[in-house]
């Protein structure tokens, strides 16, 4: 995951968001309400409105810029920027769930003596003086903000101090001591402060240094045990499934982490529950957790997103709660180079998928309304990173490495693609290297919501490479079904077909010499209600096929009318 955040935001001015008045009137005019985290906020808005103009009308009224905006309505984004709202069913009452991506926001994560832990996001922008407010106010225990003292590598800092100009370092560290009530020491996580506030004792004793700022006596004030997590581990359906050693690394490494007493931080990006698990120095992050019951749409969400009336997740074809099987599936049907992924014992494949498993884990640290109890998810490796392709242009990136994502978005029908969930690293000799994350809304049951960002993008007009090439003609969908079938998920009849589909048309399409481009778009529908070339070839093929044939057979007939469509295409 990149650095930019995304949180449910309350509403920064009381005043209703308006259309100019002389659309008041209008038969086209219609009131709808954003809903940021529990406040409605009302909107008037023209139906024939974009969704760039309903997010243009936000960010006029509350600041907030269109691009770190994303809005969901009766369970589905609204992610066609180009799109009117009426083609996606907004109406006269309707809600809009409003969610902002913001990039300088700094976590801060209180622990308690007591095992008590709570959250609260600080924009860079603010002082120190918020901050000591924001801890006051979070907890009757504490003390007033003017009891507070704030000192940083030995430096006292004034209530005007801006934590931009604190935070200018990663390896910054602040150290709260509140007076009286109790000490609050911070260390850095990367980009994060994680807080512990310790309760002093009777007898706890203060001295002070020769510079005369007060420190705790550490022989005299005893720690607090921290809190363990009781469970962590892979969940294994099939007897005959070796767990390979980087899974095991990564599960290991997972729970030194917690069991030391780090708490899971959960991450400000996405709409969905996700926690950074650290190293068991506390320094590192190792993985990202997701559980199950946090997706969005989810019982336990907490994004405050409403729960999915059908069980459909916020894509089309996708369902609530399969998110780690189809993360896990992107790692698995990654295959590496040389040869088939439950062959081969290479930790990254072709694309370069994190290294990811499903698991049980238990932790007080995760969202748990109704009581702690184990959550199911996926756990996946950690890679660093210098930020997604979000934060530049692509012209800078290599070829082979937007290809690669390019094959695995393809034959996997990913529909939620975009720039901000591709990473970049360095590699070895310097390039740039490319890493795909979040997998959970891929092989789904139709091809209606497949987007690629890198359609966009100038490599994708360029041919394949011998390489790549020799790669996609080695996919084989009925084995990766079978694969996947191993490993304990038995696909939909509707996700198979999919993969099929998407995969037989990657294949034919190399045949042909298509580019990335020309493939892609034949996925991508040009507007939401238009049709997409491969959801015409499947319809074509349903209506020439009998109720009651094989599936073989309507693939037979997928085959032959995709070989006549990519032949006028191409040819």
């Amino acid at each position: 995951m990149s650095s930019a955040g995304v949180i449910a935001i309350s509403p920064i001015c009381r005043e209703s968001m308006v259309i100019p008045s002389h659309f008041l009137h209008s038969q086209e005019s219609i009131l709808i309400y954003v809903a940021m985290s529990g406040s409605m906020v009302p909107m008037r808005v023209l139906e024939y409105d974009s969704i760039d103009s309903v997010k243009l009308q936000i960010q006029t009224c509350k600041g907030f810029v269109v691009k770190n905006q994303k809005l969901v309505c009766g369970g589905r984004e609204l992610a066609r920027s180009n799109s009117l709202i009426k083609d996606y069913g907004v109406g006269d009452g309707n809600i809009l769930h409003l969610v902002l991506k913001l990039s300088d926001l700094q976590v801060i994560n209180v622990k308690t003596a007591s095992g008590e832990e709570f959250t609260f996001n600080v924009d860079r922008s603010r002082d120190v003086g918020y901050v000591k407010r924001q801890i006051a106010k979070k907890k009757g225990a504490l003390v007033d903000s003017d009891e507070q003292e704030v000192l940083c590598n030995g430096e006292r800092l004034e209530d005007q101090r801006l934590i931009h100009d604190i935070c200018k370092n990663n390896d910054a560290v602040i150290h709260l001591f509140v007076r009286k009530s109790a000490k609050i020491r911070a260390r850095p996580v990367e980009k994060n402060f994680e807080l512990s506030i310790v309760a002093p004792q009777l007898n706890d004793k203060v001295t002070e240094n020769r510079s005369g700022n007060e420190v705790d006596n550490k022989l005299l004030v005893p720690r607090e045990p921290p809190d363990r997590a009781s469970i962590l581990e892979p969940i294994i359906v099939n007897p005959k499934i070796e767990v390979p050693l980087v899974i095991s690394d990564l599960i290991g490494s997972t729970l030194e982490g917690l069991d030391r007493g780090h708490y899971p931080i959960r991450s400000t990006e996405g709409t969905g529950g996700a926690y950074f698990i650290l190293d068991a120095t506390g320094s590192k992050k190792v993985s990202v957790f997701k559980p199950i019951d946090e997706e969005p749409m989810a019982v336990n969400n907490p994004r405050g997103l409403p729960l999915s009336v059908d069980g459909e997740g916020l894509k089309k074809g996708t369902r609530v709660g399969e998110g780690a099987l189809r993360e896990c599936a992107a790692y698995l049907l990654d295959h590496p180079k040389n040869g088939r992924r439950s062959f081969s014992g290479e930790a990254l494949g072709f694309a370069g998928v994190p290294p990811t498993v499903i698991v049980k884990c238990l932790h007080s640290g995760f969202n748990h309304p109704d009581g702690i109890t184990p959550k199911i998810g996926s756990l996946q490796k950690f890679m660093d990173n210098n930020g997604s392709c979000e934060d530049m242009g692509p012209s800078a990136f290599p070829v082979g490495e937007v290809h690669k994502i390019a094959v695995l978005d393809m034959r996997m029908a990913n529909a939620d693609r975009h720039a901000g969930n591709i990473l970049m690293s360095k590699g070895e000799d310097g390039q740039i290297v490319l890493i795909p994350i979040d997998h959970g809304y891929c092989l789904p049951e139709s091809f209606e919501d497949v987007t690629f960002d890198w359609l966009y993008w100038p490599q994708a007009r360029r041919p394949f490479s011998s390489e790549t090439i020799e790669y996609i003609k080695s996919l084989d969908a009925e084995e990766d079904i079978a694969l996947l079938k191993f490993y304990g998920w038995d696909m939909p009849l509707e996700s198979a077909r999919t993969l099929c589909i998407s995969t037989m048309l990657l294949k034919k399409g190399v045949e042909r010499g298509l580019t990335p481009f020309t493939i892609g778009n034949i996925m991508c529908r040009e507007t939401l209600n238009k049709e997409s070339v491969i959801e015409e070839i499947v319809q074509e093929a349903l209506d020439f096929v009998l109720p009651d044939s094989s599936e073989d057979a309507f693939l037979e007939t997928v085959s032959r009318v995709m070989d006549r469509r990519l032949d006028e295409i191409a040819y």
